[in-house]
């Protein structure tokens, strides 16, 4: 009898990361956009036809998808994020000193992004034909803001009057949706736990199920990328690159200055700890937020390593770090306050003083609602822009280079989350091994 040996399975090639996905999207959209805008001319039926009926409508369908999860996403997050400060009550001056911080220092993070971006003004550094013709194109969308001018009405329209009424407006009102959940969420706090359980077992389950949605939509992202720069460089051909270029290092300006000024600063004479020192016995946690942009995935490594290379106290540096994971994202919110801020630039919507004011409390906001989850900040961004009547169009024109964007910010949240565990452990003044603090001659 004769016997056939069974082929051996031929290996599976390698999948290709969504994230170089996205690249390849970005690269083929702007090129083969591009290319059609030189060899057309600037402009020809045939092409303003493709343009019109296939690749815009599939780039907004694509941006309505992520739009769509947004609402539930934004109350669900922001609302367990409050309830889950319950713990800041119990642990008393460590909570407040945990709240305090996260506040105070991604406000100065949102700050720096902000005025980086006002100084260099990166949206503007594109040739004023083509502004001029993205602003005739999206003039309906972008010819008025929807935010107060005043500092009175700002004030007054924190608060709605209607929650779902703000919800259901076309653009939302993003700032009373927060503000609705974040006064929800600490209702849920304050009653009994037994009796909020229930309800925050179900915003659990929305949140979750939202975060799977956004996977799922994201995967999409290399044919919505495409879609987006194809109509982006059809149009206006490589016009936007220089201002692309710009803004990418206003956000990797502010990300360092955050990092090696402001953490610096509060390491050496805060935490009264050497500063050189600290990053180094940190760095497998920052690697690790570089590769998987996600603060949630680096949280284990930075738990292990706040007990075995910082010595940090085990119940200061879980609550810190596990609270931090989610709530305390200063490269979050310096690059969603960046980013809203050089797409109002480039679609020539000017940002009061007042209204950068409100901004920096979105993106605070946001920060502390945002998934510690790769784009996880992408609906965020694409709700302030609608918030400030920014064609969320524009938003294609970051996309395709969040990635590497997202990978940096990441590992400024992580960094973050350690310097204040490292802090409010030495402000407490626990018997842990001190890191040395380097010595100067006096």
């Amino acid at each position: 009898m004769l016997y056939i040996m069974p082929a051996e399975p031929e290996p599976s090639s390698p999948k290709l990361p969504l994230h170089t996905k996205i690249f390849a999207g970005l690269l083929l959209g702007a090129a083969c956009g591009g290319a059609a805008n030189f060899l057309s001319g600037g402009g020809h039926p045939a092409l303003d036809w493709v343009v019109n009926n296939v690749t815009e409508p599939a780039g907004r369908i694509f941006l309505r998808l992520l739009l769509l999860v947004v609402i539930p996403l934004v109350f669900s997050s922001l609302t367990l994020a409050v309830r889950g400060m319950a713990d800041l009550r119990r642990l008393g001056r460590v909570g407040s000193k945990t709240l305090l911080y996260t506040v105070i220092v991604s406000g100065i993070s949102v700050l720096i992004g902000l005025t980086l971006a006002n100084i260099v003004r990166p949206g503007e550094r594109i040739a004023p034909q083509a502004r001029a013709r993205l602003i005739e194109q999206y003039h309906g969308e972008a010819e008025q803001l929807s935010m107060p001018t005043s500092g009175a009405r700002l004030i007054e329209n924190l608060v709605p009057d209607n929650p779902v009424a703000a919800m259901a407006k076309n653009p939302p009102d993003m700032m009373g949706i927060m503000v609705f959940a974040v006064i929800f969420g600490l209702g849920l706090m304050l009653i009994p736990e037994r009796r909020s359980e229930p309800v925050a077992a179900v915003l659990e389950g929305v949140f979750q199920a939202v975060s799977k949605i956004i996977d799922l939509i994201m995967r999409l992202a290399p044919y919505g990328v495409f879609a987006l720069l194809f109509t982006m460089t059809a149009r206006f051909g490589f016009s936007l690159l220089p201002s692309l270029l710009w803004f990418v290092g206003v956000v990797l300006a502010g990300l360092a200055l955050q990092q090696f000024g402001v953490y610096w600063f509060i390491l050496r004479f805060l935490a009264r700890t050497n500063p050189m020192q600290f990053f180094s016995r940190i760095k497998t946690v920052m690697l690790t937020a570089f590769s998987t942009s996600s603060s949630n995935a680096t949280l284990p490594t930075a738990l292990r390593v706040a007990q075995e290379k910082l010595a940090l106290p085990r119940e200061i540096s879980s609550f810190v770090l596990t609270i931090g994971a989610t709530a305390n994202q200063n490269g979050t919110a310096l690059y969603e306050g960046v980013t809203v801020l050089f797409l109002a630039q480039v679609f020539g919507v000017h940002l009061t003083l007042a209204q950068q004011g409100l901004l920096l409390v979105l993106t605070i906001l946001a920060g502390v609602g945002t998934a510690g989850v790769p784009s996880g900040s992408i609906p965020f961004v694409m709700l302030i822009l609608q918030q400030v009547n920014v064609p969320m169009e524009g938003i294609a024109i970051v996309l395709g280079i969040d990635r590497i964007l997202d990978m940096c910010r990441t590992v400024l949240n992580v960094t973050g989350d350690m310097v204040a565990a490292t802090y409010i452990s030495r402000s407490e003044a626990f018997a842990v091994e001190a890191i040395p603090v380097a010595r100067t001659n006096d």
